[in-house]
């Protein structure tokens, strides 16, 4: 089993969707908030296609055999004026295939995006993670992320 990181493709973009769709699902099980304020809008392919192109985004995908089973998108944003003009690569999304975790895919993205991002000169890292996602907490903690924010949510019901 040989596990490799690359960019990602324009050709990519199906097997990048079909991942995306297990990957929506499981967060939007566990938080159904999530699809409608952090997940990828409507027209998925195009959008992850524009990420793909886009300046200042990475999007990669970790392959088994060559085999794409995960995908790792991160940006950058601008920290306040006071940070003298820093940045913070944001960790956008991560996600590797369920049948292909806990073998190394998510790692290498992980230190693969990292590894680009800090030789853009970025110092500071984001990686959003939700409610109820210990195995996703646990994986960032393990590369040395800590919380540095909770976001509170309340929805009105019409009960």
């Amino acid at each position: 089993m040989q596990i490799t990181v690359r960019d990602a493709t324009t050709s990519d973009i199906p097997a990048i969707v079909e991942l995306y769709a297990v990957g929506e699902a499981e967060q939007t099980a566990k938080k159904p908030i999530w699809a409608l304020t952090d997940a990828i809008d409507d027209e998925i392919p195009a959008q992850i296609a524009d990420a793909i192109a886009a300046d200042e985004s990475w999007f990669r995908v970790g392959c088994i055999d060559d085999v794409p089973v995960g995908f790792i998108w991160a940006t950058l944003e601008p920290m306040l004026a006071r940070a003298g003009g820093e940045r913070t690569g944001r960790i956008r999304l991560v996600f590797t295939d369920p049948d292909a975790r806990g073998v190394g895919v998510g790692h290498a993205m992980l230190e693969s995006i990292l590894g680009t991002l800090r030789e853009q000169g970025i110092r500071h890292f984001d990686a959003p993670v939700g409610p109820g996602q210990r195995l996703t907490k646990n994986f960032f903690e393990g590369h040395e992320f800590a919380a540095r924010s909770i976001i509170m949510y309340h929805a009105d019901t019409d009960e």
